[in-house]
């Protein structure tokens, strides 16, 4: 009979730390999508309520926009090279690592923007606008919201769709620039207490 081969232990514990990896990223997509959401839709509601109506179609305007945006960093992550990031990280730029950083976990940053943060924004900004149809309805006197309703969503919908349409496209074709932009923006926070130390070291 033939020894089974002395590496063939070793290859059956990967996949059950493949699944342990999975099950705590699903966890955690679970729990910070609930928070996210939890978050913004109060945040919404709130303003939305002690607010007119432009300013209401203002806060649906910007939940839309974000939404759009997430998702067209996500579709950068996702078509973006590594190779015009090494030689800037060799060289120290702001910025570079976390580019590298970002596309080295492109399946995970791409779920976060496109699913967690456009999927939160599509919902809270159908709320959003089923408020301002209720506004609508009481500023007009209307007798029945169905109308408003129908028209709220249609906006938001068009909005939503062609936004990221014109989203994706752009992303596809700047993704470098795209990426490059989102990780100056992680350097900057990341670093942001000791560029203000720094600062007030010079000063």
């Amino acid at each position: 009979m033939s020894k089974p081969d002395a590496g063939s232990g070793k290859k059956e514990k990967k996949p059950k730390k493949a699944k342990n990896g999975d099950a705590k990223w699903v966890a955690t997509i679970f729990i910070c999508t609930m928070v996210i959401s939890g978050l913004i839709s109060f945040s919404a509601n709130l303003l939305m309520e002690n607010s007119g109506m432009a300013v209401a179609f203002l806060i649906l305007l910007f939940i839309v926009l974000l939404g759009i945006l997430f998702d067209v960093v996500g579709v950068a992550v996702a078509s973006a090279q590594e190779r015009p990031f090494h030689s800037m990280a060799a060289k120290k730029v702001p910025g570079a690592a976390e580019s590298i950083m970002l596309l080295r976990n492109a399946n995970r940053v791409s779920s976060i923007c496109n699913d967690v943060i456009g999927d939160i924004c599509g919902v809270v900004s159908g709320a959003a606008s089923a408020l301002i149809a209720a506004q609508i309805v009481l500023k007009l006197g209307l007798t029945s919201e169905g109308i408003a309703s129908l028209f709220m969503s249609a906006l938001v919908a068009g909005l939503t769709v062609g936004g990221k349409a014109v989203g994706k496209t752009y992303a596809m074709r700047c993704s470098t620039s795209i990426v490059f932009a989102a990780a100056k923006v992680i350097y900057w926070v990341r670093n942001f207490p000791k560029i203000l130390l720094s600062q007030k070291k010079k000063r």
